[in-house]
């Protein structure tokens, strides 16, 4: 089981709480938001998500931040047109440079008096860069509760499995290079 981390890097740069970055945007979907199917389209979602975790990344990192990665996008239920969607975000786990921000979609159907359900969530990393791109620090995030605990400690699994992978592949291209086997 992955432990919590808790203790202060090296350069004692002060952490944030979950809550000092967390945001809810929300949004009235209309005709221009629709596939041909007649529902929203997951690209609109999805921008909608990615402005919501960059917002989150910017604000947890103390400027900018770019989208390095989306993990695990899901569309549970269909979001139709009049639906007032609210995308919400915060800092799960953080590196010496990048952010995991995870994301939850909600959606409160136009012609309902019910609460907004869950329609979707999502997983992205953001890495902090300075004006030229670089990557530069970010403040240690500093889980609340008990839920911003689990959070913590799911991103680092998250991250484990996300650099696993990326070794795995990177050394099957290499071994395919090294065969002749490169398809480029």
């Amino acid at each position: 089981m992955t432990e919590l981390v808790t203790e202060k890097p090296a350069d004692d740069q002060e952490g944030k709480p979950t809550s000092a970055s967390r945001i809810t945007l929300s949004h009235i979907m209309t005709s221009v938001d629709t596939n041909l199917l007649g529902t929203v389209h997951g690209g609109v979602i999805m921008k909608l998500v990615d402005d919501a975790a960059g917002a989150v990344a910017g604000r947890h990192s103390g400027g900018p931040a770019v989208t390095a990665s989306m993990d695990e996008m899901v569309f549970l239920e269909p979001v139709r047109i009049g639906d007032l969607v609210h995308v919400r975000a915060q800092v799960n786990w953080t590196g010496r440079s990048s952010m995991e921000v995870g994301v939850r979609v909600l959606a409160e159907r136009w012609n309902e008096s019910s609460p907004a359900q869950q329609v979707g969530s999502a997983y992205l990393v953001f890495a902090a860069v300075d004006e030229q791109g670089t990557p530069r620090r970010v403040p240690p995030v500093v889980p609340e509760t008990e839920r911003d605990q689990r959070r913590y400690q799911e991103a680092q699994i998250r991250r484990t499995h996300r650099l696993a992978r990326r070794r795995a592949i990177k050394e099957l291209r290499e071994r395919r290079a090294a065969e002749g086997l490169d398809d480029a």
